[in-house]
């Protein structure tokens, strides 16, 4: 399989790599993964950890939804979030092992990793909640990502800037998706109105970091490669500032989840829920790590 250019290959319709369990093991296979001479390989592998961890954590979180949703059509939906999150971490976390010249795949870095390899920011780590507590981290997550992937489909490597390409058009549903159930709790009975509020309120201590730019951030957005989240606040407030009237919520004030020693999730600093996402997400992989299906 090849392709004149990584934008078409990653786009293809029927793509079999989208799916799961194919056997295929290179997710960006007949993709030219060759790092732009004026990019640093290292920075930009760590860039793509990165952002392939935000979508693998936030992924595994949607998909202990499955079974317990309120709705069947909700448990699809989510589930649906969850692979299309899955899929964009595939990608990213292989583009990861192309840039750093090491041939690690996306396996390596999703189950033989330990906790403070992992470069996720921290909102995507806590438990689910109940559904409306999810709705509010997925319309935070989802306003905040699309406009980091809308940035990125500019992108100096062209690699990185094919699989923003295609996350755009699958985050906007996600963030339309958890807009539309905002609303729906927040302007519905006294009592979903009273669980939406709790959710954002729940969430919004975590909303700071997504807007903390780590050197490796900066240093990539300068060259073109990546973006900085400090200059995406103010698309993610217009948003929110739409989102939340008609919902009749109130924005929080303040409030913002501590940092260690000035490190966060980004230099690999967690919550304690990570340790036990981790042990599961990783359980049968390092127990069977040889095996095929």
């Amino acid at each position: 399989m090849s392709f004149d250019n990584a934008y078409e290959a990653i786009t293809e319709e029927n793509d079999s790599r989208w799916a799961f369990g194919t056997g295929f093991e290179d997710p960006l296979s007949g993709v030219d993964t060759t790092v732009p001479s004026d990019v640093d390989g290292t920075d930009l592998a760590a860039y793509c950890l990165m952002l392939g961890d935000d979508a693998l954590v936030m992924s595994h979180r949607l998909q202990e939804w499955c079974t317990q949703a309120p709705e069947l059509e909700d448990e699809v939906a989510l589930a649906n979030i969850g692979l299309d999150l899955l899929g964009q971490a595939r990608l990213l976390l292989a583009r990861a092992g192309k840039a750093d010249g090491t041939g690690r795949g996306e396996d390596h870095f999703a189950f033989f990793r330990a906790e403070h390899e992992f470069r996720n920011v921290r909102l995507v780590e806590p438990e689910n909640g109940d559904f409306a507590h999810s709705m509010a981290r997925l319309l935070v997550f989802s306003t905040w990502r699309l406009a980091l992937l809308s940035g990125l489909t500019g992108s100096g490597d062209p690699v990185l800037a094919a699989i923003a390409g295609k996350g755009v058009k699958e985050v906007a549903y996600h963030r339309d998706y958890a807009a539309q159930w905002v609303v729906r709790l927040g302007d519905g009975t006294e009592l979903s109105r009273q669980r939406m509020q709790a959710g954002l309120d729940a969430v919004w201590p975590l909303v700071a970091e997504l807007f903390v730019p780590h050197e490796i951030e900066l240093r990539l957005a300068e060259a073109g490669i990546g973006v900085d989240p400090a200059g995406l606040r103010a698309e993610f407030d217009q948003v929110l500032a739409q989102v939340l009237p008609a919902a009749t919520l109130e924005r929080p004030e303040g409030g913002e989840l501590g940092r260690v020693a000035g490190k966060a999730g980004r230099d690999g600093v967690h919550t304690e829920t990570m340790g036990y996402l981790l042990a599961e997400l990783q359980s049968v992989a390092r127990a069977h790590p040889e095996a095929t299906w």
